[in-house]
């Protein structure tokens, strides 16, 4: 006769015998964590990921949580075999090209913590050179900030935190993007002055209304989306990263309407690839927008073109 316990132990051993990741369990069994630690660090290099090392330190804190790696190596009774499954599921995922941001279920980026789903861009260090250049340029008194194509809502948020007199909305056309984007409004507590919508660019929003405009738009030319990274390629919204045949479509739709939405004197900050500094900003100079420039990120690419509307408040009406 068989009771609850039987059966879940059952039913857990059932689930074993099935799963994807076990013959990474199995290679496992036996071994010490430092020696697991070592050879998921093998394994990572040979699947193509460079940052072997870092990635599986990541996974195993995620996996030993709440004790820290350094316990957990110095005491064997804080790794369990439950822990063990749990790491071998995660980093069989990860061989598989999934990305560590979507495993671990956030990313960092700024001084926040934003959940990322397969819905949304993961966050990018390269981006925060978009914040960077808007608050190195914008006043820190009362505006309206707008991020169109706002995904995760990372770069609305992070502005929104630094500028408490700041307001603003995050614009998306997906749905699913903008569920996750209000998830990070509620984790980083800026409820009471961030808000989304669902929308295609800045169509919905009034002439005028704007302060302070940003955007990281799709800018990858669509013949390359296939060679991408299988982390990107794979897992991560077509819709937010095909820019079209030159990369640009996206761009021309924005920048046609920065003179519409801007207020006078009103700043925009554009994301880019490394190279479409020339290209966008000769798009924002032939709408009339002033004060063009590129912005380099920390690997000295370009990274953002920024620029303002005319100080006239005629000068949206040509």
């Amino acid at each position: 006769m068989t009771g609850p316990f039987d059966k879940l132990v059952d039913a857990a051993r059932s689930g074993f015998d099935t799963a994807d990741h076990k013959p990474l369990l199995q290679a496992w069994q036996g071994l010490a964590l430092a020696q697991i630690r070592a050879d998921l660090v093998a394994r990572l290099l040979a699947a193509g990921i460079d940052e072997a090392a870092d990635e599986a330190r990541f996974l195993l804190n995620h996996v030993v949580a709440p004790a820290s790696l350094a316990e957990a190596l110095a005491d064997p009774a804080l790794f369990s075999w439950q822990q063990a499954e749990q790491l071998a599921a995660l980093s069989w995922r990860r061989l598989a090209r999934v990305p560590l941001s979507q495993l671990l279920g956030s990313q960092p980026f700024w001084t926040l913590d934003f959940v990322v789903t397969p819905d949304v861009l993961t966050p990018r260090a390269d981006t925060e050179a978009l914040v960077d250049a808007v608050l190195a340029e914008a006043s820190p008194e009362a505006a309206f900030l707008v991020d169109l194509g706002t995904g995760s809502g990372a770069i609305l948020l992070a502005l929104l935190s630094e500028r408490p007199a700041w307001t603003g909305v995050g614009v998306d056309l997906s749905e699913a993007a903008l569920v996750v984007a209000g998830r990070n409004v509620d984790r980083c507590q800026l409820t009471n002055r961030a808000r989304l919508a669902r929308g295609r660019w800045g169509e919905g929003l009034a002439d005028g209304s704007v302060d302070i405009l940003v955007s990281n738009p799709p800018y990858i030319v669509s013949d390359v989306l296939a060679g991408l990274d299988p982390e990107v390629r794979d897992h991560e919204p077509a819709l937010a990263l095909d820019g079209g045949a030159d990369g640009l479509d996206a761009y021309r739709l924005i920048i046609a309407d920065l003179p519409r939405l801007l207020r006078p004197d009103g700043l925009f900050a554009l994301e880019i690839g490394y190279d479409q500094g020339a290209s966008v900003s000769a798009l924002a100079r032939a709408a009339g927008l002033q004060d063009v420039r590129v912005k380099l990120d920390l690997a000295g690419q370009d990274r953002v073109v920024i620029g303002r509307r005319s100080g006239s408040a005629d000068s949206a009406d040509g």
